[in-house]
Formats: C-alpha cells, sequence, structure tokens
C-alpha cells in the first residue's frame, strides 16, 4: 500500500472560505516531499426538477474564471447543517423555490490531487417558487433547461463547472 505520514503540517493561509496548508511527507520509499494543501468547507449541490421536466441552473459570475457560467444551485455547509439542509437552503435562496422531494444522488471530491473539497449532490422534485434571498455578494439570474438544452450545453462546451456537468450527465442519461 502505497501511503504518505505526514511529519509536519504548517498553515500557511486561513481565509473565509479555504485554508492552505503545507505538509511535509514521509513516502514509502523514506524520501520526504511538500504537499500544498486547500482544506475547502463541503457544500451541497442540487438536481432541481421543475413541474415541466426541467433543471434549474443559475447564471453568475466567477471571479477566479473571469466569466459567467452556468451552474446547478449549490453553496457551502453551515456549521452544523446536514448537507440535505444545505442543498434546500441553496436552492431557495439561489433560486427561489423550495422542494417537497429531495434524493442523494452522488457524493464525490471536486479535486483531490490538492483539496479536500467535498460536495454532496441531490435532485430535487416537486417544487414551488416562493422568493429568492440573494446573499449580499451574489447576483444571479436563473434559467430552466429542457434535457435536449442540457445535452447541448453539455455537448458545446457552455456547461463548464465539474458539479454541473456531473448533475446534467445524471438527469440526461437518468430513466
Amino acid at each position: 500500500m502505497n501511503t504518505e505520514i505526514t511529519v509536519k503540517s504548517e498553515k500557511i493561509f486561513e481565509g473565509r472560505m479555504i485554508n492552505l496548508r503545507v505538509d511535509t511527507v514521509e513516502l514509502e520509499n523514506q524520501k520526504y516531499a511538500k504537499r500544498e494543501i486547500v482544506e475547502h468547507k463541503s457544500a451541497s449541490a442540487i438536481v432541481a426538477i421543475n413541474d415541466k421536466n426541467e433543471m434549474l441552473l443559475v447564471r453568475q459570475y466567477r471571479k477566479a474564471i473571469e466569466d459567467f457560467i452556468y451552474e446547478v444551485p449549490a453553496g457551502i455547509m453551515n456549521i452544523a447543517e446536514e448537507p440535505d439542509e444545505c442543498a434546500l437552503r441553496e436552492l431557495k435562496e439561489e433560486t427561489g423555490y423550495e422542494a417537497d422531494i429531495i434524493n442523494s444522488i452522488f457524493e464525490f471530491y471536486t479535486s483531490p490531487g490538492f483539496t479536500n473539497e467535498k460536495i454532496y449532490l441531490f435532485k430535487a422534485e416537486n417544487l414551488t417558487f416562493t422568493s429568492t434571498k440573494f446573499d449580499e455578494d451574489e447576483f444571479i439570474e436563473t434559467i430552466a433547461v429542457s434535457k435536449d438544452e442540457a445535452k447541448k450545453m453539455v455537448e458545446t462546451g457552455r456547461i463548464n463547472d465539474s458539479k454541473t456537468l456531473i448533475a446534467m450527465l445524471y438527469w440526461i442519461n437518468e430513466n
């Protein structure tokens, strides 16, 4: 078994969303290496299907890529919040919809080569619109797409966010 034993861990940065640490690890061959790790809070994302069998997406600007992208509603879990509670909260905050039915689909790591960020993906149905409640730093547009539109968005590269690709491919191929 190929494991790495942490012999030293140093916090480099602590932020609101992420922390950065550098670990010194001992390798199986008794050599040492440095590993830069981004500690990221877990998040929930949601495949929200309306009464027209359309998936809700949000369009928002993402500074890290300097562009607008389409994503499934998602967000970071609050302290002591369960993944399904987070998914329902984010669905309401970002789209204004509440769901009667929510089911777990997948749990996955976004990029385990350098971060521990884990996303819990849920499917929500029987949606009812109430009102949106954006965070003060969020400027979001909600759209609804059919399976055919979703498939075209994936095929043409309009969807380039990993959690949204996973969500759409799941929904498109669902029986």
